[in-house]
């Protein structure tokens, strides 16, 4: 076959020159027409839960909130595979859906999944959210904050109240994710001797606790015929 191809091309040279230089001008106008991105996107369409448990351990982050996640997502309409990563107070879980699924509608499968795995985590984390639907890259750019005469609460404060509202006003930013620092905490402790001199329960006390963290209107004063609100 291949010496038949060759002996015809011998005797038409005249066609084989001409079918060679139509060639080099479609590839010429064809390849000025390809787009060209520098980073190019060469992964399946992937949603990305993240779901933080702040003061929790990776072992436990692992075992109560990133496996129930995951188990409700597997088996999802054209899902393809789960990945997931546990740090410290952090739980990050990625859906890779099959090629050609559109984006929103793997948004809206995972939205779905997740109300059905929220009753399985614990009751005091936050709701699994999922990060805008941006390029799936993956992570661009980590900034630490690191002092010696501020404390790691500090640091948390300014990442998060500074640093991420200054970085997300940066045009193409999709997500910036604070980890680490120290959350301020007020606790409470309970004296079982004072608690029997009162004659109160631990369960009066925790809903004394919930009801003086509450926000409620004031209402109106009226004087002079004007409303004042309060």
């Amino acid at each position: 076959m291949i010496e038949h191809i060759i002996a015809w091309s011998l005797r038409n040279k005249l066609l084989v020159v001409l079918a060679g230089v139509l060639l080099l001008v479609w590839g010429g106008w064809q390849g000025a027409k390809t787009p060209v991105d520098v980073f190019p996107d060469l992964t399946a369409p992937s949603v990305t839960v993240v779901t933080e448990a702040r003061g929790m351990a990776p072992s436990d982050v692992e075992s109560q909130v990133t496996f129930p996640i995951e188990t409700a997502l597997n088996g999802a309409p054209d899902v393809r595979r789960v990945r997931s990563s546990t740090t410290i107070g952090l739980s990050v879980v990625t859906v890779e859906f099959a090629w050609g699924t559109d984006l929103f509608l793997a948004r809206q499968i995972v939205a779905e999944r997740l109300q059905l795995a929220r009753a399985a985590l614990p009751a005091d984390i936050s709701a699994p959210a999922m990060t805008p639907a941006a390029s799936i890259m993956g992570e661009i750019l980590f900034i630490a904050l690191a002092s010696d005469r501020h404390s790691g609460m500090d640091l948390g404060n300014s990442a998060e109240q500074v640093v991420r509202r200054r970085v997300l006003a940066v045009p193409g930013v999709a997500e910036v994710v604070p980890i680490g620092g120290d959350t301020r905490q007020f606790q409470v402790t309970l004296d079982p001797e004072r608690l029997a001199a009162y004659r109160l329960t631990v369960d009066e006390v925790a809903q004394a606790l919930r009801d003086s963290n509450q926000n409620t209107s004031a209402g109106f004063m009226v004087d002079g015929g004007q409303e004042y609100l309060i």
